[in-house]
This record gives C-alpha cells, sequence and structure tokens, in this order.
C-alpha cells in the first residue's frame, strides 16, 4: 500500500519544480490539485497563493492565502505574505498590520531591549529610538518618519547602516548613529523597527509623507557638464549576489548609455562615492536618474529628483500593481517589463519618452 504522506510529499516537490521553472500554469495546477484532494492542507493553499500572485490573479491569491491562514493561524510566513500582497493593491491599514507577522520568524527578529516598544502612544516630550532593519532602500524608504515622529514632539534616535550616517545626519531632524559594532545610546522611552513606522502612524496612500526628505549634505558633485542633452544618472544593477532580476541586460545596458545626453554611471565603482551622502551630491547635479529597484532610486526618489524606475514584470510590493507613479516618491516615473525578462521593451520605453521631453 503506498504512503498518502509520500505522494503528497512527491506532489508538492513536482509542483514546486515547476514554479521555480517558470512554468507557473502548470504549478497552478499542481498545487490546485493538492488542494482538492486535501482541502486542509493549509501549506498547498499556500504555495497556491504564491503561484497565483505571480500569474497576477490577485483575488485568487487572498483567497488562497486566507484559506491557509484560517486553517494555520501561526503560519506567520502566510500571514506575512498576506500582507505583502494587500500592501501590493495599496491596502495599507490591514497589509502593514499583517507585515507585523514578520517579526515571528527568525531573519526578522527584533532586538531583544530593555524599553517598551512604541504601539502609537502620544510622543510629545518623549524619546523614540527606531531601529534599522532590512536593506539600505528600506530603511531610505522609511526614513521619512524619522521626521513625522519629530513633528509629533518626540526627540528621535535612529540607528541606521554606515552607509547611511552622514546623508540621515545631514537631513533628518534626529541624533543619528550608524548600527556597527556596540551602539551606545540613551534609554529611550520606547523603540520601534524603522520599517514598522507606517503601521504606528497609520499611513494610507493619501497621507504618506512624500515631500523631499533627503539632501546632499555637500551641495551637488556631478562631473562637470559635457555637451548638449540632459545629465542622467544609471544603476543598471543592484549589489554583487543580488536580484538577478533587479539587474539590466548587458545590452539594455549598453543602449541606455547610449541615451542621447551626458550618461554617468552612478555605482560606487564609477563615482568614487564613499557613502550615500556622496551619492546625493552627484544625484543632486542631474538632470535625471534611471535606476532598476535598488537603493539608489530609493535616493532619488527621497531627493525629489526625477527618477525613472525600471521594473521587473514581478517588482517589490512598494511599488503597487500596474501602477506608473509612485505615492511614496511623487517624482519617479515606473517602466514595467511587460514579461520576464523583456528589458528591451522597458528600453524601448525610456528612449521614447526621453526624446518626447527633449
Amino acid at each position: 500500500m503506498s504512503d498518502p504522506r509520500s505522494a503528497r510529499t512527491e506532489r508538492l516537490a513536482r509542483a514546486a519544480e515547476l514554479r521555480a521553472a517558470g512554468a507557473l500554469e502548470d504549478a497552478a495546477a499542481a498545487y490546485g490539485g493538492l488542494v482538492a484532494a486535501d482541502p486542509l492542507d493549509a501549506a498547498a493553499h499556500h504555495h497556491l497563493a504564491g503561484v497565483l500572485a505571480r500569474l497576477g490573479d490577485l483575488a485568487g491569491a487572498e483567497g488562497a492565502y486566507r484559506r491557509a491562514m484560517a486553517l494555520a493561524p501561526q503560519a506567520w510566513g502566510t500571514a506575512r505574505a498576506l500582507g505583502v500582497l494587500l500592501l501590493r493593491q495599496g491596502r495599507y491599514a490591514e497589509g502593514f498590520a499583517l507585515f507585523e507577522a514578520r517579526h515571528h520568524l527568525p531573519q526578522y527578529a527584533k532586538p531583544d531591549l530593555a524599553f517598551p516598544e512604541w504601539r502609537g502612544e502620544p510622543l510629545a516630550g518623549k524619546r523614540l529610538l527606531i531601529w534599522p532593519e532590512q536593506g539600505l532602500g528600506d530603511q531610505i524608504q522609511f526614513a521619512r518618519f524619522a521626521r513625522t515622529a519629530h513633528e509629533q514632539g518626540a526627540q528621535v534616535t535612529l540607528l541606521c547602516w554606515a552607509p547611511l550616517a552622514r546623508l540621515f545626519a545631514a537631513s533628518l531632524p534626529a541624533q543619528v548613529l550608524a548600527a556597527q559594532g556596540a551602539v551606545a545610546f540613551d534609554d529611550p522611552d520606547y523603540w520601534v523597527m524603522s520599517m514598522s513606522l507606517a503601521a504606528r502612524f497609520g499611513a494610507s496612500l493619501e497621507t504618506l509623507p512624500a515631500k523631499p526628505y533627503l539632501f546632499a549634505p555637500d551641495g551637488p558633485a556631478a562631473p562637470p557638464r559635457s555637451g548638449d542633452g540632459p545629465r542622467i544618472g544609471l544603476m543598471a544593477r543592484g549589489a554583487p549576489g543580488g536580484d538577478a532580476t533587479r539587474a539590466l541586460s548587458e545590452a539594455a545596458e549598453a543602449a541606455l548609455r547610449a541615451l542621447p545626453g551626458q550618461v554617468i554611471g552612478l555605482s560606487p565603482e564609477e563615482t568614487g562615492a564613499r557613502d550615500f551622502a556622496d551619492t546625493a551630491g552627484v544625484i543632486a547635479g542631474l538632470d535625471l536618474v534611471i535606476a532598476v529597484d535598488t537603493a539608489v532610486a530609493h535616493l532619488a526618489g527621497a531627493m525629489g529628483k526625477p527618477c525613472w524606475v525600471l521594473l521587473s514584470a514581478e517588482p517589490d510590493w512598494r511599488w503597487l500593481d500596474r501602477r506608473t507613479d509612485s505615492p511614496w516618491y511623487p517624482s519617479a516615473r515606473l517602466y514595467r517589463q511587460p514579461s520576464a525578462g523583456d528589458w528591451d521593451s522597458v528600453v524601448a520605453a525610456v528612449r521614447a519618452d526621453l526624446a518626447a521631453i527633449r
């Protein structure tokens, strides 16, 4: 007699292989078969939801995630995934609340601090410590809320990764400390994770603080203007070893470097930047930034610099769904791949728009 558990494991493995190979319709059918065979299989509902989200069936994905959560209420990965799906749709109230489930996962664990976590209490006259999390782009995106806390009367201490410290110190009404090694700070009244600030302040698409909030501390530092046409900063890829979908193909990069005007690479190797304060100086002297989804795109948006963000067919939640603008960064214009790996269409759209404004 065959072992049903073994058969289920084999079917899950096969569905995962299809998903990894990009055969999403087949993967959805495979996970759907597992759900049909056992409607109480929370993991199958979870995996089906992930594939449906990648296929663009957001309603179907939401339903599958909610069924998985009903079957396994303490499956924190499912709660976080549903939160991300809702954030992708701009449904921030429930989305950010569910996104807090990340802290039950080891890779997103909160620090063990001796003072209380801020849950939305009045901040007037209080000392608030903002704790860093995740990547440089995440910290740039959510640093705007340090000013919100200050405006509500808090004395803010902001921890951040070292490459951001000089930029943040010059731009934000906060004591800025680089989070490297042992960091000494006075005991605050409250502390909060940086990416929890949107939830605590009840941020919505309509109320996001979106005015420029980061500034080059030493003024513009772009190379001298050479010839006619706009000066364009280009960020073609993120850090080595990062998400390959956030990197232009060699052909796409070459086509953008050949744009009319003066194209300046924005990688540290090309600018000589020591940190993001230096990169902000270069950006301040440009007319336009064109960047894949990297910290540089967030930096340009936070500075209010016109920024054309080049997105993969399955972009991060923060760029929302199908929009060409960003409520987080009003100076940004979004260019999305129509299908996975299709940078040619993105480059064609960029070239057409650049020609139209020259």
